[in-house]
C-alpha cells in the first residue's frame, strides 16, 4: 500500500516543461538522441499508451522508438512483402517469423535496456527500441532538443545514441534537483562512431 501511495502521489504532482539540448563533443546539435529522467520518487506508467514499430518501404519506422519498461509494442507490416523481425539483444530476445499485416499479439518489453532489431530477409533493415526506467523520456529533434514534462524533484538524466561505440552504455549525469528548470544543456563525452548505411536490394525473394 505504501508503494501504491507513492505512485499515486507522483501522478498527482504538477509538471513543468524542461527543454534538454544535446550536442556532441564538437558542439554540434545531436538529433535522434534518446533522453530520459530517472526519478527518486517512484512513478507509475500508463498502460493505455499504444506503441508501434512498423515496417514500411523495407525500413523500420520509426528508426528509433523509446518506450517505458513494461510497454507493449506492435510490429505492423505496411509493406506488400513479408518481413521476419528479430532481436538477439539481451534486454529482449524475440522473433516474429515471416508475416504480413500484423502479428496477433504485441511484444512486451519488461526490462530497461537497448533492443537492436533486424530482419532476417532484408539485411539492411536496422532499428532500435530503447526501453527506459520511467515515464519521462523523449527523442531529440533536428536541432538536438527535446522537451520533457516532469514534476519538481530529484532526477538522474540519461542519454543514448545509436552512434555510441557501446550501445548498451548510455551516458549518465549525476543526480540533481529540478525545480522550475526551463532548460538543460549537455554535451556527449564520448566519440561517436559513424556507421555505414546499407543499401536495399532491388530483388526481393519474399513477395
Amino acid at each position: 500500500m505504501k508503494k501504491m501511495g507513492l505512485l499515486l502521489l507522483a501522478l498527482s504532482l504538477p509538471t513543468h516543461a524542461v527543454t534538454v539540448s544535446v550536442t556532441d563533443k564538437q558542439g554540434n546539435a545531436l538529433s535522434n538522441a534518446v533522453v530520459w529522467m530517472m526519478a527518486k520518487v517512484p512513478t507509475a506508467i500508463s498502460s493505455d499508451v499504444h506503441y508501434e514499430m512498423g515496417q514500411k518501404n523495407r525500413t523500420f519506422q520509426p528508426h528509433i522508438l523509446a518506450v517505458p519498461a513494461g510497454a507493449n509494442v506492435d510490429f505492423p507490416n505496411f509493406d506488400n512483402i513479408l518481413h521476419h523481425v528479430y532481436s538477439f539483444s539481451e534486454t529482449k530476445p524475440f522473433e516474429l517469423k515471416l508475416y504480413r499485416d500484423k502479428p496477433h499479439a504485441p511484444i512486451q518489453f519488461e526490462h530497461a535496456g537497448i533492443v537492436e532489431l533486424g530482419c532476417n530477409i532484408h539485411d539492411w533493415m536496422l532499428g532500435y527500441i530503447v526501453v527506459v526506467d520511467g515515464p519521462y523520456f523523449g527523442i531529440t529533434d533536428a536541432s538536438g532538443q527535446v522537451e520533457l514534462n516532469i514534476p519538481d524533484g530529484q532526477y538522474q538524466m540519461k542519454v543514448w545514441h545509436e552512434q555510441f561505440a557501446d550501445l548498451n552504455q548510455p551516458e549518465t549525469l549525476a543526480w540533481r534537483t529540478f525545480q522550475n528548470t526551463d532548460s538543460v544543456s549537455l554535451s556527449i563525452k564520448q566519440d561517436l562512431v559513424h556507421k555505414l548505411e546499407s543499401m536495399a536490394d532491388e530483388f526481393d525473394e519474399y513477395e
